[in-house]
């Protein structure tokens, strides 16, 4: 019975995102009906999407298991510029595109030793991989741009030539779903993702019931930084160069996008969909808020009410959950 109704809770969480997002897309799409609804837009707001929903897949799994992981925006900034330095020094592209994935993943790698093996809060280790990722990344690359010659690695989200409309939408869009299905898999069916849920839930029960509390969550924290890598490659697609500076506040979109879906910053609950879902919205918001030429300070603003907003929305989950 508890399984039900927790699924129909799921799918009423997720009917409520889809209302939202056209509601949202209703009201752009009235302010600026001659350049919001047009395929081009939808378009560009995907390629845009793909970014922080490749990062938001690998936090859900961190935030389900009761963890944080605030250097997101840091890790990814680093992953461009090493990709920047490899190809510059004569990489293929295939290698600079491993090495922006690894970047990732030994982010993960460290936080995750920590956080399981020495107990240290995952506030306090990604907040000093926060800064330790965003002085390497400024170091590596002199305190300046990295810029190199196009490769393939660009059309992961370029816009779609003529000749291949057909695909809709770009190659790391239909990559970063295929990955979402992945996970959500992963997530929902596998013994690794039901001792993700009971980490989160309730850390002393899940030890007591024989769940490797530590593991698992050395495992959550790399396979977020597989994530972060991955949304590492998808930033360089879009720019092209390896930037220092890029992607400063993008943890802050991610967690929220997490939120928005239905993940508890407590641990214990959050699904892929609902955080692609809340990905999209707030992207949605976003270029909205551009093609209405609001000011960037009225953008921030907007995204800071927003991510007030999810917090609040969390915490009223939990006081129904409670009652």
């Amino acid at each position: 019975m508890s399984r039900a109704f927790a699924r129909m809770r799921g799918l009423s969480n997720v009917l409520g995102l889809l209302i939202a997002l056209a509601a949202i897309f209703a009201l752009f799409s009235a302010l600026r009906p001659d350049t919001f609804p047009q395929m081009k837009n939808v378009e560009t707001i995907a390629r845009q999407t793909a970014i922080v929903a490749t990062a938001t897949i690998g936090m859900t799994f961190i935030i389900v298991s009761g963890g944080i992981d605030l250097a997101v925006g840091s890790v990814v900034a680093l992953a461009t510029v090493v990709m920047a330095v490899a190809l510059r020094a004569g990489a293929p592209p295939m290698v600079a595109l491993l090495l922006g994935v690894a970047t990732g993943v030994l982010s993960g790698c460290v936080t995750g030793a920590f956080v399981s093996k020495l107990r240290i809060q995952p506030f306090i280790v990604t907040l000093g991989i926060f800064l330790i990722a965003r002085g390497l990344a400024k170091g590596v690359a002199a305190e300046q741009t990295v810029h190199v010659e196009t490769t393939w690695i660009r059309s992961l989200l370029a816009v779609l030539s003529p000749d291949k409309k057909w695909m809709i939408l770009p190659p790391g869009v239909w990559a970063m779903l295929a990955l979402a299905v992945l996970m959500a898999a992963v997530l929902r069916h596998t013994t690794f993702g039901r001792h993700v849920v009971a980490v989160g839930s309730n850390e002393s029960a899940a030890r007591l019931c024989g769940v490797p509390v530590g593991r698992v969550k050395f495992l959550v924290y790399v396979l977020g930084g597989v994530f972060t890598g991955l949304a590492g490659v998808m930033m360089f697609s879009r720019i092209t160069v390896g930037d220092p500076t890029v992607a400063m506040g993008l943890e802050l979109e991610v967690i929220a996008a997490a939120v928005i879906g239905g993940a508890s910053l407590s641990g214990g609950q959050g699904t892929i969909l609902g955080s692609l879902l809340g990905a999209l919205i707030m992207r949605t918001i976003s270029s909205g808020c551009s093609q209405c030429e609001l000011p960037n300070w009225v953008q921030e603003i907007v995204t800071g009410a927003i991510i007030v907003g999810a917090v609040l929305l969390d915490r009223l989950r939990l006081s129904r959950r409670g009652a």
